[in-house]
């Protein structure tokens, strides 16, 4: 038997805090990941720290807003080890794409390589934790909209990975994060329209734990870490002013280049006089 499913059980509520945390993720791990393109010290660990905020974000997007997710006729519990994976999933599969395009560069091969592992791993994370869910029904995926949806996650991700690696300040990068949270949620709500639900309706009790025992604690890892993201970028100067540093000095062929205290102190010295070789009569 076919049953009514429901994403938006609480309304928009659910819809639109997903969406700030995948907001959330995307523009801290883009900030890291700007910063290990711009000053290039301690390179891995500023990728390793954006993949784990992207990936974090993303999988906090996806499971608050499977809390608002509800099928008549049977309780949904979740089990424990699939959900698990399921972050793990995101976070390594967000750090494939994230290293590729930190070390390569955001544009050409790298770009597509590491965009199209990025969204493979958003899509993973998100049917992985589909399949983590208990139910007394089975369920069904339309092939088309499936795919719709992975192609979703590709071009969000390789988009946020291009917007990094512009480093065009901070504006730049919060607005590169509002249109991949708007994407990525974009892609879950596809994902879920792809699903049909069949109950079994009958009495033999559904395994794994409810949404609210199960996911609310496990969320405190992700959200812990989006905070300690958080307050790397807010206390590093660098983050904050990627992209505005000056251009390096112009250097031509047989000039001697002037850094910038050398040039303010040739213009406070005023324009110097030339002595003629002419002699003077006397």
């Amino acid at each position: 038997m076919q049953s009514t499913v429901d994403g938006f059980n609480y309304g928009l509520v659910t819809p639109l805090v997903a969406y700030l945390m995948a907001c959330l993720g995307g523009a801290l791990g883009l900030r890291c990941i700007t910063r290990a393109m711009v000053a290039r010290s301690w390179r891995p660990g500023w990728l390793a720290l954006g993949s784990a905020a992207i990936g974090s974000g993303i999988w906090t997007m996806h499971f608050i807003a499977m809390m608002g997710f509800t099928v008549e006729g049977t309780p949904i519990h979740y089990d424990r080890t699939m959900t698990f994976a399921s972050l793990v999933v995101a976070i390594v599969m967000v750090g494939m794409g994230v290293f590729i395009v930190g070390y390569r560069g955001a544009s050409g091969t790298a770009l597509f390589t590491g965009g199209t592992v990025t969204g493979l791993g958003i899509a993973s994370m998100h049917y992985l934790g589909m399949a983590g869910m208990s139910l007394d029904g089975r369920l069904e995926y339309n092939t088309v909209t499936v795919a719709a949806s992975v192609a979703v996650a590709m071009a969000a991700a390789s988009a946020a990975l291009w917007a990094a690696g512009q480093v065009r300040g901070f504006l730049w990068s919060v607005g590169a994060s509002l249109v991949m949270g708007l994407a990525v949620t974009g892609m879950h709500y596809t994902g879920m329209a792809a699903l049909d639900v069949h109950v079994h309706g009958t009495a033999d009790p559904v395994t794994g734990e409810s949404a609210a025992a199960l996911l609310a604690p496990m969320m405190v890892g992700p959200l812990a870490l989006l905070v300690l993201a958080g307050i790397v970028v807010i206390f590093d100067p660098l983050i904050v002013m990627a992209g505005s540093t000056p251009p390096p000095a112009e250097h031509k062929p047989g000039i001697p280049a002037h850094s910038p205290v050398q040039r303010s102190r040739l213009r406070a010295r005023g324009p110097v006089e030339h002595r003629s070789r002419t002699p003077q009569r006397r």
